[in-house]
């Protein structure tokens, strides 16, 4: 009996042997996903676009050692840079040399888009309550006069603005989801008047431009992903079969846009710590890359300009709560700035 016991014992041992050798052999053979190097950044460049002519930004001006959401980078009629800070409501100036200094016009204001009026004025697009009650002000040069241009009660999430050449504005109404398209583009006229719908159903509607001729409205749509080009027949009416959209993002993200005198569109990617470059017909011809993007750093690129009469082109960016503060970053557009 013992010896059958033994002989069971041993054909079972050897029988558990040879399945787990052939399990060996069946992992050793499981196909494997080999990924290339570029393709373990943190925000890998999409196949589409890794291709694509880039370069990367150098370092400008360290704004702050904390996260701060830098937005609305304009110029004055003196040739400072102006920005913002979405959630303190600060102002920020930075002169030629590099001199840094800030206003608080109201500490109620959340500011996301900045343009400066041909008599001089600034204009402000801000977010108020995040919800519905944002609006549009202006203010002297020095941060003082502060003017409703449309008030908060009027139902708006004002997130940037662009004037037209005879000095009425396009803002960007920042509502909805992706499965809500309830934001849009609206135009106020040079004397004011109420916002007039100009294009409606947009999925959080952020960044808003016009190409040198003032024909040709571009929008890029946050939660929808998307960049919109709208041939304009005249301020707030879209051309017959005008609207189209040229460009859809991975990962998502398009936010704010600018223009060059050429018509080359910038587009901020946030979350991604870059800015893709399009040409006036809306192809993607290049792109900028931000330091430590593939280690996960300096992600919230939100926008950027270019020095008007120079190709400077100067980007916004912070890293939130990775350790590495707000910086502005550097680097030649295709082409100068739109005067």
């Amino acid at each position: 009996m013992n010896k059958l016991l033994l002989v069971i014992a041993l054909i079972s041992g050897l029988t558990s042997m040879s399945f787990i050798a052939k399990a060996a052999d069946a992992n050793s053979a499981l196909p494997s996903l080999e990924l290339p190097e570029k393709l373990r950044s943190a925000v890998p460049l999409p196949i589409a676009e890794a291709d694509l002519p880039s370069v990367e930004a150098r370092e400008y001006f360290k704004v702050s050692k904390q996260g701060l959401q830098l937005e609305c980078p304009t110029f004055d009629a003196n040739g400072d840079l102006l920005f913002c800070e979405v959630f303190g409501g600060t102002v920020f100036r930075l002169t030629r040399d590099k001199q840094l200094s800030s206003l608080l016009p109201d500490a109620t204001l959340r500011p996301a888009g900045l343009a400066v009026h041909k008599r001089g004025r600034i204009y402000m697009a801000e977010l108020g309550d995040f919800v519905s009650r944002g609006s549009v002000i202006s203010m002297a040069a020095d941060g003082t006069d502060v003017q409703p241009i449309v008030s908060r009660d009027a139902g708006f999430l004002p997130d940037d603005l662009v004037f037209d050449k005879e000095g009425g504005f396009y803002f960007t109404d920042f509502k909805g989801g992706s499965t809500t398209p309830t934001g849009g583009v609206y135009y106020i006229a040079p004397n004011g008047g109420k916002p007039v719908p100009v294009v409606p159903n947009l999925r959080i509607a952020n960044g808003v431009g016009l190409s040198p001729d003032g024909k040709t409205l571009w929008v890029t749509e946050l939660a929808g992903g998307q960049l919109h080009k709208v041939s304009l027949s005249d301020p707030t009416t879209i051309a017959p079969f005008g609207s189209s959209v040229v460009y859809s993002f991975v990962g998502g993200g398009p936010d704010s846009l600018r223009i060059d005198a050429d018509g080359n569109v910038y587009v901020a990617i946030y979350g991604q710590g870059r800015i893709m470059v399009f040409n006036p017909a809306g192809f993607p011809i290049g792109q900028y890359l931000i330091p430590g993007r593939d280690q996960g750093h300096n992600l919230r690129s939100t926008s950027m300009v270019i020095r008007p009469g120079t190709d400077e082109l100067l980007i916004l960016t912070n890293d939130w709560d990775k350790g590495e503060g707000s910086t502005i970053f550097v680097a030649r557009a295709l082409a100068q700035g739109a005067p």
